[in-house]
């Protein structure tokens, strides 16, 4: 490859860097048919210091005139390209907002990342789709409206504006044009058809259910957003416990799928989030067990029985009572006639699910159905008592379970709480010699007794079972009753169908019509979407109800079957029910007809979102997305199972952990201190302004309550996009939590000026130059290896110079590709390269040029703005040769990734040059030092024990380590070799 650069007289490049905003297009140079690029002054003098925040509003400017999005100039770099030069295709999706109206520090770091990735692939040659939109029904919004007395829809308007506006101001590159909210009619009209397509096959239907009731929201709570406490997840209010005619999707039907195609994301999701999908689909195997029901008083009780599930029928010689869920047949009849039962319910639907609460039914007990099989053992012969329980599930099981508080805390507690037993049995033991010894027959007394949960061996209480382990015991306790027919093998799952009804009026409209005549009837595909009406005023000051429910006009319609009297269903759906299937509105965002068509139906590639969205969202969107593979708006293909892999919406899940704020707390009383109490005089040293102490100062999650919060737009604006971003991405991991300090943004800072300045002496070097760059060899972003031959030839600067950006770029390039939990490391990468070529600048222009131009291409997802202008420093002087079209700017995204400019054999051989002296200590004193090759391959963290052993090896090849090592010293009774500061030091102790 020629060297081709040419640059600018000195009067042009000072012309250029006026900070007056001109675009000078120079005349064509005769001599070799060289013409100049079309350069745009920047917004920061190379005389002047860096201004961060100004070259954010040039930029974002020209990408708000111009677009962001540009599909880089020449041949697609990446070698996954489809056939026939097709680009291969990346969908980077982050979890859209809801419209609040400001961003928060977790949208920061998200979208961060989520943008990071989509200009990386996007330089790679990739047609990417990195869309944004709006979860924009809810609660929130509502309660907004009654509080203010304003609409839904405008709230929500104006916050979407706000938002936008701010994402904008992070040099975010979405795709706008797809943009669209879940409260918009041409959203919500295809959710409603999927609640048709889901009606028509059985999988949408409506059924009586104790339900949790929000009393604070006025509406109906999925299971899953009600905490362990008994409260609202959003109001935080105790709920309540009622019974309503609800709707629901039936999950369960796909139960198995959810399930077994965990597997298939195994590598791709963190292992978290499936262990945490599996825990809730709870699929789990055990017994269920007949306890005989006796009835004091009635002759009628023969034969009645009460089912419990349990998943350890091992314990059962340890049972000593039953307990019941508030709701459970047995329960609703007995309250009918005990009052004090009834009293019970009304109070105990609204404790939480924890509570040891319990209520004894009278003239109620069983007997242990091991009295069948077991006619010696005399302690199961006792009739049970059976209570009523909070803490019994009626959703799981059979709403019932045995309690056994030897073996089980809560029920530990729960009996010691209720039945004040003098002592409890325990019919376990860790030790199968324990468990077989004559003590074990003896029960614990309770102030002295500890349930043990684990799996053991059966003691001599447990009769014929006793010694046996509780995997076996319980397998041949379950087969002895089943001969008599009191027990069986089960297998039971956790997950229930999803309820989706809700009594509010921000959501979509169930698309469903009840009429007395013909039941409920589904609304014509045609009269689609079923709008929600206008809010009247009254409504908005009298605040009760749903006003679905008070808008006579609007519910009142005619049935579609016969034509009669007929009125709309009144509850909206959940708002997990929009986010379920968004993901695939934006691969066809315009299509009017369908939500989507087959054409364009594919999962996403990288989703990027909170981990507190590892369960429902997750689940509810891989439950919709294989009910949508089966219908017709997938290619076939995917409707008749011929797929590499299982349907799954999201390929590789990218789960970022929280932000939290410094907090400041008044050391004697804990109290949250306002940043206006402190004074911060002293940045490292605040002290509170009252007192003159100390405050404590720790990291919590960001709340209003703790004054902890962080303004990300003021952090953006006082030090600009690009540090904010490059400091979100630096300070932690994407997986773990970041602690946010702004004062260290500091270190970004001082990064970015030394960056700056590499480039303008850079320029300033190519400038004092004879040299020109060809316009297709700039674009192609790599080296003819062969120009670079002979290597040996090339300075140490040189050399240094193109190994350590060979080593960057094959660095970031897997870290983006491969582990972006990792995002940390491409920071660092960068710094290091940049401190590197600062320390050792090349001495070659097109070795300075290349390495140079390397290092902002793997900036640019980054620092896109920083990037743009010191690409447009370091170019600003080129003369290229030019296209018959004319002149034309490149920017630093007009240009692909950079590829790794050395050949492994090349990089082995810079890296062999010279050697690395070694000095070598023996018990911590220094006795000799030598000289071994360097390393021929670059090192990697998971390569670090691979160059420790290769330091090792080439000391034991020297006469020094051969004479200190083996000769005076046994090599072979070594007891530790540690090998610091990347080799340069070796202690061995013997």
């Amino acid at each position: 490859m020629q060297h081709l650069f040419r640059f600018q007289s000195s009067p042009v490049r000072a012309a250029l860097f006026t900070r007056t905003c001109k675009t000078y297009t120079l005349p064509p140079r005769s001599r070799s048919g060289c013409s100049y690029a079309t350069v745009s002054t920047t917004a920061t003098s190379k005389s002047r210091n860096l201004d961060l925040p100004a070259l954010d509003k040039k930029w974002q400017a020209i990408w708000q005139k111009h677009g962001s999005i540009r599909a880089p100039v020449g041949v697609v770099a990446d070698t996954t390209a489809g056939a026939a030069g097709e680009k291969p295709k990346s969908y980077i999706l982050s979890m859209f907002p809801y419209p609040s109206g400001t961003l928060h520090m977790g949208h920061l770091r998200v979208y961060t990342i989520s943008d990071v990735l989509a200009r990386f692939y996007r330089m790679r040659g990739h047609d990417v789709l990195h869309p944004m939109g709006w979860d924009a029904f809810g609660l929130p919004a509502e309660n907004a409206a009654i509080q203010h007395g304003v609409s839904p829809a405008g709230w929500t308007t104006e916050n979407i504006a706000k938002m936008k506006e701010q994402l904008r101001s992070i040099s975010t590159s979405f795709n706008w044009e797809r943009e669209f909210a879940t409260c918009s009619p041409e959203f919500y009209e295809h959710t409603q058809r999927i609640f048709l397509m889901l009606y028509e096959k059985g999988l949408a239907y409506q059924a009586d259910a104790m339900v949790n009731y929000d009393p604070v929201d006025k509406t109906v709570l999925a299971n899953e957003q009600v905490d362990a406490n008994g409260c609202s997840w959003r109001s935080g209010a105790k709920v309540e416990k009622k019974k309503l005619r609800q709707w629901f999707f039936r999950i369960t039907e796909f139960k198995d799928q959810l399930l077994g195609d965990l597997d298939s994301l195994a590598g791709s999701w963190p292992e978290r989030v499936l262990t945490q999908q599996r825990n809730w689909l709870g699929k789990s195997y055990g017994a269920k067990i007949k306890f005989p029901l006796a009835i004091e008083g009635s002759e009628g009780s023969e034969g009645l029985h009460i089912n419990v599930f349990t998943t350890r029928p091992d314990t059962l010689y340890g049972a000593e009572y039953l307990a019941l869920a508030l709701d459970h047949p047995l329960v609703l009849e007995a309250a009918k006639t005990d009052a004090a039962l009834q009293d019970f319910l009304n109070e105990a639907a609204m404790l939480p699910t924890d509570s040891k609460v319990g209520y004894k039914l009278p003239h109620l007990s069983v007997t242990n159905p091991l009295r069948v099989i077991d006619k010696d053992t005399n302690h199961i012969n006792r009739p049970l008592p059976v209570y009523v329980a909070p803490y019994v599930l009626s959703d799981y099981g059979e709403g019932a379970v045995m309690g056994v508080p030897g073996h089980d805390s809560r029920d530990f507690l729960f009996f010691k709480e209720n039945a004040d037993p003098k002592s409890i049995p325990v019919v376990l033991s860790a030790e199968k010699d324990i468990a077989t010894s004559t003590d074990a027959n003896s029960d614990i007394p309770i102030n002295e007794a500890r349930p043990f949960t684990h799996e053991g061996f059966l003691t001599t209480k447990c009769g014929k079972y006793h010694g046996l382990h509780s995997r076996e015991a319980g397998k041949m306790i379950t087969n002895d009753l089943r001969a008599t027919d009191h027990a069986d093998f089960v297998e039971q799952w956790r997950l229930r169908d999803w309820l989706i009804s809700r009594q509010r009026y921000w959501g979509t409209p169930i698309p469903i019509i009840h009429c007395d005549n013909c039941g409920p009837q589904p609304v014509p595909s045609s009269d689609l979407p079923v709008k929600l009406p206008e809010l009247k005023g009254d409504w908005l000051r009298e605040k009760k109800g749903s006003p679905l429910e008070s808008d006579q006009e609007w519910i009142t319609t005619k049935c579609p079957s016969c034509g009669s009297k007929a009125t709309r269903d009144t509850d909206t759906m959940d708002t997990f029910v929009d986010s379920s299937w968004y993901y695939l509105r934006f691969l066809d965002s315009a299509n009017q007809e369908r939500p989507f068509s087959p054409s364009v139906a594919r999962p996403v590639d990288v989703y990027v979102g909170g981990v507190e969205h590892a369960i429902l969202h997750l689940l509810y969107s891989r439950f919709i997305y294989k009910f949508l593979v089966q219908s017709d708006l997938f290619p076939e293909i995917a409707r008749t199972g011929d797929l590499a892999a299982p349907p799954e919406p999201f390929k590789v899940l990218l789960t970022q952990g929280m932000v939290h704020g410094k907090t400041y707390t008044e050391p004697s009383t804990g109290r949250f201190l306002l940043p206006s109490e402190l004074d911060f005089s002293n940045p490292e040293k605040p002290v509170i302004k009252k007192t003159g102490e100390t405050p404590s100062v720790s990291f919590e999650k960001m709340s209003k309550s703790k004054h902890n919060g962080v303004d990300p737009t003021t952090c953006v604006s006082k030090y600009g996009a690009d540090a904010t971003r490059a400091h979100v991405l630096f300070s932690a991991p994407v997986s773990e939590i970041l602690e946010w300090d702004d004062t260290k943004i500091v270190g970004i800072e001082r990064w970015f000026s030394r960056l700056w300045k590499l480039v303008v002496d850079a320029e300033q070097t190519l400038a004092s130059s004879t040299y020109k760059v060809d316009r297709a060899d700039l674009v192609k972003a790599s080296v003819n290896a062969a120009s670079l031959e002979p290597l040996q030839s090339l300075s140490d600067k040189d050399a240094d110079a193109i190994l350590t950006t060979h080593r960057t770029v094959c660095s970031v390039t897997s870290c983006l590709e491969k582990n972006p939990y990792a995002l940390n490391t491409v920071i660092s990468d960068l710094t290091k390269l940049t401190n590197s070529l600062i320390s050792s600048t090349p001495t070659s222009p097109y070795i300075l040029h290349l390495t140079i131009s390397s290092l902002l291409r793997l900036l640019g997802p980054v620092a896109p703005a920083l990037a743009s202008e010191c690409w447009e420093i370091l170019h600003s002087s080129i003369v290229t040769e030019q296209p018959e079209s004319g002149p034309k700017a490149l920017t630093v995204f007009d240009c692909p990734w950079p590829a790794a400019p050395l050949t492994t054999e090349q990089a082995d051989i810079l890296a062999a040059r010279g050697g690395q002296v070694v000095a070598v200590q023996i018990n911590g004193k220094l006795r000799f030092t030598v000289t071994i090759p360097n390393m021929l391959s670059p090192t990697t963290p998971e390569g670090a024990t691979a160059e420790q052993d290769y330091i090792i090896s080439r000391i034991l090849e020297t006469e020094e380590g051969r004479l200190w090592l083996r000769e005076r010293n046994d090599w072979e009774k070594r007891r530790r070799v540690i090998v610091v500061k990347g080799g340069k030091l070796v202690n061995i102790v013997f």
